[in-house]
């Protein structure tokens, strides 16, 4: 089971890089001859695709502090439903990167799809104490462990990354014969709280959302950490910030600008936890009093990375790997933007 690629978008990649091509020579002849004010007007708007969750964070911070506007950059930043339609947006043409929660694995596909397209600088782990991930029940469910779910109807976040994970979780967890179902994350509480599912893999703020509301309880957080890495205090780096590749190469000073603006909206989130909250309203659901609640992720940047780090994102992209969801086995390095 692989990512659909929309064919349309692709051979839209594919005229936007004839029509460079076929108009750079023109372009390079009157550029140097041209005012300075037309040089200017020459930057790129940079489209960012984000998922409205909370591990963009650091992004919607950066955009609304002006950090990008003081690095003299124009920076877009587009909804999407999910991570894959992210990717999808990435590989055809219509956005030049994405923002962090958007799914690790997604842009995988991408990259195994076009070969060095995709250059993660960002990454957001989790893990049993910076929670993301996370199994919840209804309320009064008597269900008291994973194991518990054996044989249940579970719902799973959309896409391959979500669907694959919470297989395999149960699976580990000896929850043998439970039945996954794809549903969009905004209707998991609602879908317990009827009864049509008995339990839900999600990522936060849905935990939050259904114990402030009181209708669910978390059954188990950071079951990637424990159930995939090993290891509950492991870094999970399920989502990441990435450019192109195509990008990274055509704009290397605004590249530059634009990931040190990004890391400038990461220290700021790190440094100012509770302040930064208030970014989430207007790119997320998350707003009131849930502000306030939801857990928020770690960050890490390309140069933080540390090789025990790189070991674990290794670990979890070897996953889709062993699994047949990746044709061949992707090495996360290769992946890394470098500066």
């Amino acid at each position: 089971m692989t990512a659909n690629l929309n064919t349309t978008d692709t051979q839209v990649a594919t005229s936007r890089r004839k029509l460079f091509q076929a108009g750079a020579a023109t372009a390079a002849l009157g550029v140097f001859g041209a005012p300075a004010i037309v040089r200017a007007q020459s930057a790129p708007k940079i489209r960012i695709g984000y998922w409205p969750i909370a591990a963009g964070l650091p992004f919607y911070a950066a955009l609304e502090k002006g950090y990008f506007k003081e690095a003299g950059l124009d920076v877009e930043g587009i909804k999407f439903a999910g991570a894959a339609q992210i990717m999808e947006a990435m590989l055809a043409g219509r956005c030049d990167g994405s923002a962090n929660g958007t799914g690790s694995a997604n842009l995988a596909i991408g990259e195994l799809a076009a070969p060095g397209t995709f250059k993660i600088f960002a990454s957001n782990p989790s893990n049993a104490t910076h929670v993301l991930d996370e199994f919840l029940v209804p309320l009064a469910s008597p269900v008291k462990t994973m194991a518990e779910l054996k044989g249940k109807k579970v719902a799973s976040g959309p896409g391959i990354q979500n669907l694959t994970l919470a297989r395999t979780v149960l699976e580990r967890a000896g929850a043998t014969g439970a039945t996954v179902i794809e549903l969009p994350i905004s209707q998991h509480v609602a879908a317990l709280a009827a009864g049509q599912v008995d339990a839900v893999y999600t990522l936060e703020p849905t935990g939050t959302i259904g114990r402030l509301n009181n209708t669910t309880r978390v059954l188990e957080a950071g079951v990637i950490s424990k159930y995939i890495l090993g290891d509950a205090m492991a870094p999970w780096f399920g989502g990441s910030a990435s450019l192109t590749a195509e990008f990274v190469k055509k704009y290397p000073v605004e590249t530059k600008k634009f990931v040190t603006a990004y890391a400038k909206g990461i220290a700021y989130v790190r440094s100012n936890g509770a302040e930064s909250r208030q970014y989430l309203k207007g790119y997320t659901a998350i707003e009131g009093a849930l502000t306030a609640e939801v857990p928020m992720a770690a960050y890490t940047m390309y140069n933080e990375f540390t090789a025990k780090d790189i070991a674990y994102f290794q670990k979890f992209f070897d996953l889709f790997s062993d699994k047949g969801i990746f044709p061949s086995r992707l090495l996360v390095d290769s992946m890394l933007y470098k500066g």
